[in-house]
């Protein structure tokens, strides 16, 4: 370690200004914080009031994403062998390593280009602006391929996150001064821009090889609907736990994560290891994961409460969905843990937060069960409250310094 660090200390000269080097400043910078806590304040924002530094601090979300990461890539394999395995006729390969490598295999080249193309853009606004090549797209380069279905093409998966590194932080000014989430905002845009193959009523479970007469079954069809979408518009049932039974799944199932669905979002189990994982580092806000609990909970009751009776296939059928099917289906527990807190993005008060979260909660129910062209309500929710997260914390402030005036007998 000591050669590393005189290495590293030998060839700084060069990419100072004057050096040789000085417009790849950036890369080194990036390199040696990365392996060296930096013995220099942060410059601009988001500001972290610790002894940790932003890279740690952003390395500490991935570790939280570790348990979805690999949950995700085992589930890719399982829905595939799921699909083209007739159980009738084999029984279905238990083995875990073939099922995580056949979902590695579709994993790892989406991340490959979310790394590839989200980072050269990052590098090249770092050497125009000439400052630091910021850590917030250890986060982002992960996030945003959990979010994507198995089989969305390469090109869609560069496009997307070039989207969303430009338009959602770039233009702001980087990280820490944009607005909205950028992994968020990369995946709404390929969400409106190429339905079909994002969309969360029509995403890929696996290949060819389906056994015949089969085709049209949920569970052993090439592609069918994932729970989200078909509670949203496919159900024949008049409410939502006769259409739990239609599609032949249980809440454990779904909670579990043995369902299809984005990579990394299926498994409600696993994001909640890695919820543990940042109240403990105190890198998430528990204030938002609550509030958003809170919210889904308390509106969907409303929902439930005045839901018209129906005939079977009409849309209030979805107004049934009690709060825990809702917290297992889709992507809530993935984007109110990972992508709601957001430290730039969210809220910065505490009261703001419980405020914030509380309307992601109820907008994604809103969202999913009266606009059912729009299932994954969760992404919607977060990115419409990152827009008025700044407004929330402006009057949560102004309505503090007016009790604290109050009291001091100023008004």
């Amino acid at each position: 370690m000591k050669f590393l660090r005189n290495t590293l200390d030998k060839v700084e000269p060069l990419f100072h200004k004057g050096g040789k080097l000085e417009k790849l400043y950036p890369a080194y910078e990036a390199a040696d914080t990365f392996l060296y806590t930096p013995g220099h304040k942060t410059a601009s924002g988001p500001h972290i009031r610790d002894g940790i530094d932003l890279k740690r601090m952003m390395i500490m979300v991935v570790i939280a994403l570790i348990p979805a990461t690999l949950f995700g890539m085992w589930n890719v394999g399982f829905q595939h062998y799921r699909a083209t395995v007739d159980w009738n006729a084999a029984p279905l390969d238990p083995n875990i390593l073939s099922m995580l490598f056949y979902g590695a295999l579709k994993f790892l080249p989406v991340y490959a280009v979310t790394i590839a193309v989200g980072g050269t853009i990052e590098a090249i606004f770092s050497i125009i602006r000439k400052h630091e090549i910021n850590e917030g797209f250890l986060v982002t380069s992960l996030l945003f391929p959990l979010t994507l279905p198995p089989d969305i093409p390469l090109w869609q998966v560069g496009i997307g996150i070039a989207f969303g590194v430009i338009i959602g932080k770039e233009i702001f000014g980087g990280t820490g001064m944009n607005i909205l989430n950028p992994a968020l905002t990369a995946r709404i845009f390929l969400y409106f821009a190429y339905p079909v193959e994002i969309s969360g009523d029509r995403v890929w479970i696996s290949g060819a090889g389906v056994p015949a007469g089969t085709e049209g079954a949920w569970i052993d069809g090439a592609t069918g609907a994932t729970p989200l979408g078909y509670f949203a518009s496919n159900g024949a049932a008049t409410d939502a736990m006769a259409q739990a039974n239609e599609l032949g799944i249980s809440w454990f199932d779904a909670f579990m994560g043995w369902i299809p669905g984005s990579m990394g979002e299926t498994s409600t189990a696993m994001c909640l290891i890695g919820a543990a994982v940042l109240i403990f580092s105190k890198v998430g806000s528990w204030r938002i994961m609550l509030s958003c609990g809170l919210g889904m909970v308390l509106f969907t009751l409303l929902l439930n409460a005045f839901a018209p009776a129906a005939e079977a296939g009409a849309a209030s059928h979805y107004m049934t969905l009690p709060p825990h099917w809702h917290f297992v289906i889709g992507s809530f527990a993935f984007g109110s843990i990972f992508m709601a807190t957001d430290p730039v993005s969210a809220a910065q008060t505490n009261t703001g937060r419980w405020i914030y979260g509380f309307m992601v909660g109820a907008l994604t129910v809103l969202v999913r069960v009266l606009n059912p062209a729009y299932p994954a309500g969760i992404m919607l929710a977060i990115i419409f409250m990152n827009v008025f997260a700044p407004l929330i914390d402006h009057y949560v402030m102004k309505a503090n310094i007016r009790r604290r005036e109050v009291r001091l007998g100023l008004q």
